[in-house]
């Protein structure tokens, strides 16, 4: 079910907006030659104690899990792209790290992720990450009342393209309210003027992520963590945006 939020409900909503926003800043400035997932994850994880926020994660047990997660944070490195298991791994130099951290705040959920290179960068890297920060502008920028989820999901699948870029539509944005997952699914790509009519009061996590050279993946042995078949490298950003009479708010947003 699909449900809409009042403008009330949505200001209840930042506490948590904001909070992920900062776990996510705080990881990333944190991301370092040297520092082991199991530390970003501990990070975050103080973190949700010291806000008495509780963890998206821990407890999650999906269809496609292959057990409870046990983390707090999704730390996925190089050619893994989504649902990273934070592991025992020090980070190297030139490192293509995607953190993705949900948390909820006074029974509200926020959501959001964000890629990074650790130590020197490679362009080709650096290019990938700012081509899903586009798309994902590109999806808030049509997450407007009176559009349609295809509106979203063609901005971001456009810029893909125009990038070279395939797209994986196994898994992508999705609404967040009380919940991490909710309804609708957002695909990282679709056709204009199709689908859900856009409403004031949707709030929904808007992702995308792309590889450098394909868009098939396969389960790590962990269970969780989603790889490139190819070992290419991958990118992922999301903010959680609620749809208002005003344009999209981005409640995840950082600085």
């Amino acid at each position: 079910m699909i449900e809409l939020r009042t403008p009330a409900q949505i200001e209840q909503m930042r506490p948590a907006g904001r909070f992920v926003a900062d776990v996510i800043t705080a990881l990333s400035e944190a991301a370092d030659v040297g520092v082991n997932l199991l530390e970003l994850d501990e990070i975050a994880h103080q973190m949700i104690r010291d806000r008495g926020a509780e963890s998206c994660y821990i407890d999650y047990h999906p269809s496609f899990g292959a057990s409870p997660f046990g983390k707090v944070l999704c730390t996925s490195v190089n050619d893994a792209v989504l649902h990273g298991l934070p592991h025992d791994y020090v980070l190297q130099d030139g490192d293509l790290l995607s953190v993705d951290f949900a948390a909820s705040v006074d029974g509200w959920v926020a959501d959001s992720a964000l890629s990074v290179v650790v130590g020197t960068p490679r362009q080709e890297d650096l290019d990938l990450i700012a081509t899903a920060g586009r798309a994902l502008d590109a999806g808030i920028e049509a997450a407007r009342v009176g559009n349609q989820l295809g509106d979203i999901s063609a901005a971001i699948g456009n810029v893909a393209r125009a990038a070279g870029l395939g797209i994986n539509l196994q898994f992508g944005g999705h609404g967040v309210g009380r919940t991490m997952h909710g309804e609708p699914h957002v695909p990282n790509d679709g056709r204009p003027h199709r689908g859900l009519k856009l409403k004031a009061g949707l709030v929904i996590a808007i992702e995308p992520w792309f590889l450098h050279t394909t868009d098939e993946i396969y389960t790590d042995a962990d269970g969780w963590t989603l790889r490139s078949k190819d070992g290419s490298r991958g990118a992922h950003m999301e903010h959680t945006v609620a749809i208002t009479a005003d344009g999209p708010l981005v409640l995840t947003a950082r600085g």
